[in-house]
């Protein structure tokens, strides 16, 4: 049985926040992640339109319309909070001050490459972060569906679409499994780590392009 979404959110909070870090959320999914930040753990939240110290979405009604993330969706603000222009932001991905990310994808390839901020024929308003993000961030976690609406894998040889990074993706946490990508690997780079309830190993195997190693 596929995890939910929310369960897929709960599995990136619990086993990559570590107290102290620092994290940015990327747009979609991800950000759902805040809303499940373990008890006892504290993270900082980074967005790269200016933020720093987010906290979870607001309740209905109490949301405030000057108080938005990189993916303009309204958020809360923690005491101690700061706000700044994005050139400051970027500065701080840049500069390798972000512990995490968590980024939604289109595409990852067996060795890590990602794609995830263009579909070849479609209108798209930029590139946002991600760029900076899979380059400045020490740890980059991939947070999708296993494979795409029309079943065609997303986890692939070599991807298709137009490149975020090349063998920047530490991690794969999709509905079905968790993928870790070890980029020293001498065979497959892909490790099977983490198996949702009900699903087999041979399901994956189906629903994923490249080889990969079973951990579990």
């Amino acid at each position: 049985m596929a995890w939910t979404k929310e369960e897929m959110c709960k599995i990136a909070a619990q086993e990559e926040f570590r107290d102290g870090y620092y994290v940015n959320l990327g747009i979609g999914m991800p950000t759902e992640v805040a809303n499940y930040i373990p008890s006892g753990v504290s993270v900082t939240l980074q967005s790269e339109n200016g933020l720093l110290g987010m906290g979870p979405f607001p309740y209905e009604g109490e949301a405030d319309p000057d108080l938005i993330n990189a993916g303009k969706q309204t958020i809360t603000i923690l005491n101690g909070g700061s706000f700044f222009d994005s050139s400051f932001s970027f500065a701080i991905i840049r500069g390798g001050h972000i512990d995490l990310s968590i980024l939604g994808a289109l595409q990852v390839s067996g060795e890590g490459d990602l794609a995830n901020w263009t579909i070849p024929g479609k209108l798209v308003k930029g590139m946002g972060g991600a760029m900076d993000l899979v380059a400045g961030v020490k740890r980059v976690v991939v947070l999708m569906d296993h494979c795409a609406k029309d079943g065609t894998h997303k986890i692939v040889n070599k991807c298709e679409f137009p490149l975020t990074g090349k063998a920047v993706v530490d991690r794969i946490i999709t509905d079905l499994c968790v993928f870790d990508i070890d980029k020293k690997s001498s065979g497959p780079s892909l490790k099977l780590v983490k198996l949702a309830n009900g699903v087999s190993v041979d399901e994956i195997k189906q629903k994923t392009g490249p080889s990969f190693k079973v951990m579990i």
